[in-house]
């Protein structure tokens, strides 16, 4: 049967190694038959709690094995798998479980005595909680609080259906609003399938999960494309420069996938002693600069396969191919079982060579936001290609050169960050009367994020109090690395503060003036 599920996109009978969890003194090394009969176990006790098809799990754990399993089974159970960043605030934690009207948020053990954030978050919207932990022999559903769940338990045990939503991720959504991408168990094993189709992915491989769980990257690229194609994965708890080429080489991966910064942090530091056999390296989520492409190759003798990919297409849609086909750097690569046009603000198709916005269309792709019918009617062609926001072009072979962003989210090392949402937090600031959020360039991140900060008329602020501000409220890669203060935004003829302009006019700020 062609996998069109997770519950059968991977063999469950299969006595080889699936998941390797790095740990002293010994790793947890899982077979595919004792991953699929915990994520069966574990899909029970979802039922018994009360999880019914369509139900959101809140998924507020790090990149573990209780995660991956707790990820599997929600959506076995036909459930809404809803992975979040666990180093979230409760303002960001309430967004989210509110958004979903999540059934029941999973957090790590200890989180509940702790009065943890996700914890309150959850309490505030009712969602059941509960902790979940590997214990060395399964891993624990440990129910603290049944929320709206009570008396809802011992539901039946479902089976996927290809259709079925299986995962939402919120994308942050130029209106400042995260918009929540819903993805299906078509969408996830066609991306699977087309990732594997990409870099040949077979048994043999092995890779090294760097990439967090609750990204798209991280979970289809590093984690569900690998099991598709019978392979196994390494899941450190989280990336660690001075670790990685230890565990990459005591484990035996041949290879991963990254964002630029993360290749750029390994760059920095000393090479491993024994040189690594890497069949490729993948890069992915923000560009990769033409300068790092060269490096990387030269240090690790690998091939740098860079790719294009976004949550509303499941992750992947260009890449570039692995030898002998052509790699070249500065570009995404071709379509990877995803078609791709450069169409005009009509959806017609420019000539090729010219500059217009990309646009995708295949069965990885989201049918649509949810509960957003303006983001839908602005985000799809007529003829049903998703506008993905980026400006682009095809050059002469079909490789597809990104110009730049439509719209104007700051990308920081693969985060992307809605400036509206700093804007909001911001002006909720007591001595703040305006303040404009921007990208700037960042050598290590690609862009870092910059406020431009019009203080209340009378009133003194200073750049740490604006930051402890925005820290409180928010994680901490969305905190300003620089603030700008001003007395007056520039702004156009009708009187709107435009980003690009006030980013553009603080950033001259930074020109050593020309002595006279």
């Amino acid at each position: 049967m062609a996998a069109t599920t997770l519950s059968n996109s991977f063999s469950a009978g299969d006595n080889s190694t699936a998941i390797i969890i790095p740990s002293k003194p010994q790793a947890l090394t899982v077979s595919y038959k004792q991953l699929s009969a915990e994520v069966l176990s574990f899909q029970k006790k979802l039922a018994k709690l009360g999880v019914t098809p369509q139900a959101a799990v809140s998924i507020a754990l790090p990149n573990t094995y209780e995660f991956i399993v707790a990820f599997l089974a929600a959506a076995w159970q036909r459930g809404i798998a809803a992975p979040l960043n666990s180093a979230y605030k409760q303002e960001e934690f309430e967004f989210y479980i509110d958004d979903l009207k999540s059934a029941v948020a999973l957090v790590p053990k200890g989180s509940f005595a702790k009065d943890g954030a996700a914890v309150r978050a959850a309490r505030k919207y009712k969602a059941a909680i509960a902790e979940c932990y590997w214990n060395g022999r399964e891993v624990v559903l440990d129910v603290k609080d049944e929320g709206k769940l009570k008396g809802k338990g011992n539901q039946k045990i479902e089976k996927a259906q290809p259709d079925n939503v299986a995962l939402v991720l919120h994308t942050s959504g130029t209106t400042g609003r995260p918009k929540a991408v819903p993805l299906t168990h078509r969408n996830l094993t066609r991306t699977m399938k087309n990732i594997k189709a990409t870099y040949d992915l077979s048994p043999a491989d092995r890779t090294m999960l760097v990439m967090p769980l609750f990204h798209v990257h991280g979970l289809l690229a590093g984690f569900l494309a690998p099991l598709y194609s019978g392979g196994s994965v390494i899941v450190p708890p989280k990336f660690s420069a001075s670790e990685f080429w230890d565990d990459f080489i005591t484990y035996k991966a041949n290879w991963y996938t990254a964002v630029p910064t993360i290749h750029q942090i390994l760059l920095k530091n000393p090479p491993p002693h024994t040189k690594p056999k890497i069949r490729f390296i993948r890069s992915c989520s923000s560009p990769l600069s033409p300068t790092t492409f060269h490096q990387l190759e030269e240090t690790y003798g690998a091939p740098v396969l860079e790719a294009y990919a976004m949550t509303e297409a499941a992750h992947q849609m260009t890449s570039n191919p692995l030898p002998p086909g052509k790699r070249q750097p500065g570009s995404v690569g071709i379509g990877q079982g995803v078609e791709v046009a450069i169409l005009d603000g009509e959806g017609k198709e420019v000539p090729q060579g010219s500059e217009a916005e990309i646009c995708i269309r295949g069965e990885n792709v989201t049918k649509g936001y949810l509960n957003n019918p303006e983001a839908n009617k602005s985000s799809f062609t007529s003829n049903g290609f998703f506008r993905t926001g980026d400006q682009g072009k095809k050059g002469k072979d079909g490789y597809v050169i990104i110009t730049g962003r439509i719209k104007e989210l700051i990308n920081k090392g693969g985060e992307k960050i809605s400036p509206i949402e700093l804007d909001n937090v911001l002006a909720r600031h007591p001595k703040v009367g305006e303040a404009v959020s921007f990208a700037i360039p960042d050598e290590m991140f690609g862009q870092e994020v910059a406020v431009a900060v019009v203080p209340k008329s009378g009133q003194k602020i200073t750049e740490q109090e604006l930051k402890d501000w925005v820290a409180d409220k928010l994680a901490s890669f969305k905190v300003p690395k620089k603030v700008y203060f001003t007395d007056n935004m520039p702004k156009t003829a009708t009187g709107k503060i435009q980003r690009r302009i006030v980013a553009d006019a603080m950033l001259k700020q930074d020109k050593p003036k020309a002595k006279l």
